[in-house]
């Protein structure tokens, strides 16, 4: 079995006997809080599990380096699965956020609340019920991811490290989730030069730091990486989490519905302030600009609008810039491994992950 799958495999094991554990603590709070039980775990269901499998090349690169025959503890998998429930949460409050009605390929969070508010014909409003309950939801499972974390680190040599580590991922992606949706307001006071600027500030924060580097680093830290192994391993999670949010904005305009499961031009109609939108800006003139800043933001955008804009993005060449920016990132990313004192198989493994992130269609 190819070691992604392993990893997945382990992390799913992992959470069904976590949930397994906590459907049976709550059976008494009866049968609505089951409703709310059962709707943190469908959130768990999929995803490539990214988080979890740099986190483990992280242990694995500073674990194996010291002892090739090292094996997986079950605070390594706490670890892994911690990281998997935390970006549950904010994938829900996220959707939220950005009202997205659909997530890999099923209703968002809080649209399947509001389903289910219908379908059990409650009275008042089934909207204002589903977005209630899912940043209750989105709590929960930071809870949970919480829980994960404390039993990964229960009486471990590195607790330390690793707790001051996700306390501060944990900080960033909420300040760089604040920055993202402050800029969708905030972009029309600041100059234009500095759109693209303030949008890589969001994406350091809010996706490279926080899906890459930190995982990666946190796997590491449980290790018992030393000082010059966590600068390697930093200098090259990094770069890979720009160039993975990058690819991720281009897929926001550009990405196939089918493949992503999100509509066609989603980022568009939500309003987004990315790179793309910042370096397409910079190379219209002001009628043309005009006319995107009216349309970016509309929910009601039909299909022949968003080809219009994208068009507009391919044109200005702001695609291809960005196309160079996540070739850039990725060269860097593997330079940063050269030398690096980490063990051998796993440094295949970080290559074949920054693969898989930069390079990809969903």
């Amino acid at each position: 079995m190819p070691l992604s799958q392993q990893v997945q495999q382990a992390v799913a094991t992992r959470l069904d006997r976590f949930t397994a554990r906590l459907r049976a603590e709550s059976a008494e709070y009866g049968p609505d809080a089951a409703l709310f039980i059962e709707s943190a775990v469908a959130t768990l269901q999929g995803g490539k599990r990214l988080r979890a499998r740099f986190c483990h090349a992280g242990w694995q690169a500073v674990a194996r380096f010291a002892d090739r025959t090292a094996a997986e503890s079950d605070a390594v998998w706490d670890l892994c699965a911690a990281l998997e429930v935390f970006q549950s949460a904010a994938l829900v409050h996220d959707d939220l956020i950005d009202n997205s009605d659909t997530r890999r390929g099923r209703p968002a969070a809080h649209r399947a609340l509001e389903h289910e508010h219908v379908a059990r014909s409650w009275g008042g409003d089934a909207a204002a019920f589903g977005r209630s309950a899912a940043i209750l939801l989105g709590d929960l499972l930071i809870s949970w991811s919480d829980d994960l974390l404390e039993d990964a680190l229960a009486q471990h040599p590195h607790a330390p490290d690793v707790r001051a580590g996700y306390a501060r991922m944990r900080r960033d992606v909420t300040t760089g989730q604040f920055l993202d949706i402050a800029e969708e307001s905030a972009w029309r006071v600041n100059p234009d030069d500095e759109h693209a600027e303030r949008a890589l500030r969001v994406v350091s924060l809010k996706s490279a730091r926080y899906s890459i580097e930190q995982p990666l680093a946190l796997g590491a830290e449980l290790a018992g990486a030393d000082a010059d192994q966590l600068r390697a391993l930093r200098a090259f999670g990094h770069p890979v989490g720009m160039a993975f949010q990058l690819r991720d904005d281009v897929l926001g305009v550009f990405g196939d519905e089918s493949v992503t499961g999100k509509p066609a031009g989603d980022d568009l109609r939500e309003g987004k302030r990315t790179v793309l939108v910042a370096l397409t800006r910079q190379h219209l003139d002001a009628p043309a600009r005009r006319v995107l800043d009216d349309l970016l933001g509309d929910p009601d955008l039909d299909a022949s609008q968003v080809a219009a804009l994208q068009a507009t993005i391919t044109a200005s060449g702001a695609l291809d810039r960005v196309e160079a920016m996540i070739e850039d990132y990725a060269a860097e990313a593997d330079r940063a491994l050269s030398g690096a004192r980490l063990e051998t198989a796993a440094v295949g493994t970080l290559r074949e992950l920054a693969r898989a992130a930069t390079v990809r269609t969903a």
